[in-house]
């Protein structure tokens, strides 16, 4: 697979610089407005076009040569985050041009991340699905662990202008990977002819497999209400444990730390279904909740490698399943489904999360965020018994239900 590890050495350096970058906004927007609810807007501003336009951008990713298609996103994500630079180097960035800029690199988002998860298909064969997924992870959760705990020093010893630069610099790996690659290795499928209803063939294509229909409401309600680390992080960094930007940098490293830890897991497992699905949700719930509570830094910082490992967990799960269990024909879709729901959440999941630590604290957050999946998990509970029992009775096997795990090809 050659042009794959073409595209995983430019991802595995820019990863880092895109996590620097997302450490240093957030606390830029924390300098800039001392407001957890300004932190919540910033973080919801980069998902809002995904909310609104998510579906859109997989049917154009369906149709568009999507290596092309990250050729330009990733051209645009370096421009503006070469423009944050300049603003924060010169000293003249204020709030508005933030989350300007913010909502700017969500649009580009709106493509980027369908043509992304997409185009690993056309690297790779079916069989290999998983390992590249998992190895995604892993790279992207490497970058997690190396960029903010680098971001935290940077910013403690020059601000974050210089994060947001070094951000800008690496995706001039990626652009070479994506020129260095060969076109005619990789095993494009015939793009979507041009039909209207496209988007709202996706919808009804989950809505009728009750596996699906329940992966997105796991997703829906954990991004929603469990995945807003970029908000309340920071706070808890700095009200609960009395730190500053590089304790949040060491916060953040530990989350990626679990998190590559979890997706080395996860490339060992055999079997996806469903029901672990649950049960992922149900670890994330109860590390976040065990968190809320944290004494200090050290056991903080241990519960957070146990989040990153149920998070990623959970995340790898929920994307293979989808993977796996679509035709390659609504690929673009089901995946930009998946961002509008996974990313498009947090319009709504950032500034709510925002409000409850800047009234009650970043203790409450942490544990809203646990106990909203694990209500989710039990109410899914008797739906997923259900189609258990259907899978596990004798005869054909209807379609529509999960039976017990596909097999992940290794």
């Amino acid at each position: 697979m050659p042009n794959y590890r073409i595209f995983f050495t430019g991802h595995a350096i820019s990863v880092s610089g895109t996590w620097m970058q997302r450490v240093a906004q957030d606390w830029l927007v924390l300098e800039l407005s001392d407001s957890a609810l300004a932190l919540g807007v910033a973080t919801a501003l980069q998902a809002v076009p995904t909310l609104l336009l998510g579906v859109w951008g997989g049917v154009l990713v369906d149709r568009l040569d999507r290596r092309r298609t990250i050729m330009g996103t990733q051209a645009a994500s370096a421009l503006l985050a070469a423009v944050l630079a300049v603003l924060t180097l010169t000293g003249t960035v204020e709030l508005w041009m933030v989350f300007a800029l913010a909502l700017g690199l969500g649009l580009v988002t709106v493509l980027d991340g369908p043509a992304r998860q997409a185009f690993v298909t056309e690297m790779v064969g079916p069989d290999d699905y998983v390992n590249a997924q998992s190895l995604n992870s892993t790279i992207h959760n490497l970058g997690r662990l190396v960029g903010p705990a680098a971001a935290g020093l940077l910013i403690a010893w020059a601000g974050s202008g210089l994060a947001f630069a070094v951000n800008a610099a690496s995706f001039l790996a990626v652009l070479a990977g994506l020129w260095r690659i060969d076109p005619t290795r990789l095993r494009r499928s015939a793009p979507a002819p041009r039909r209207r209803g496209q988007a709202r063939e996706s919808l009804r294509y989950v809505w009728d497999r009750p596996d699906l229909r329940a992966c997105m409401l796991l997703v829906a309600v954990v991004a929603l209400f469990g995945q807003n680390f970029r908000v309340v992080l920071p706070l808890f960094a700095r009200d609960v444990l009395g730190g500053g930007a590089e304790t949040y940098g060491w916060l953040t490293s530990a989350l990626g730390a679990g998190a590559v830890i979890g997706a080395l897991g996860s490339a060992a497992r055999e079997r996806v279904s469903t029901w672990s699905l649950l049960l992922w949700t149900g670890g994330f719930a109860v590390a976040s909740m065990l968190l809320a509570g944290a004494p200090g830094l050290a056991v903080a910082l241990g519960l957070l490698v146990g989040l990153g490992v149920t998070n990623i967990c959970f995340n790898t799960l929920a994307r293979v399943l989808l993977q796996l269990g679509v035709d390659a024909s609504m690929q673009g879709r089901v995946i930009a489904l998946h961002a509008t729901v996974f990313l498009g959440s947090t319009p709504i999941g950032g500034p709510l999360l925002g409000w409850i630590c800047e009234h009650f604290s970043a203790r409450a957050g942490l544990f809203v965020s646990g106990a909203a999946p694990a209500v989710a998990a039990l109410a899914l509970l008797p739906t997923l018994r259900r189609m258990r029992r259907r899978a596990d009775q004798p005869g054909p096997v209807d379609r529509a239900v999960d039976p017990g795990g596909r097999t992940m090809p290794s």
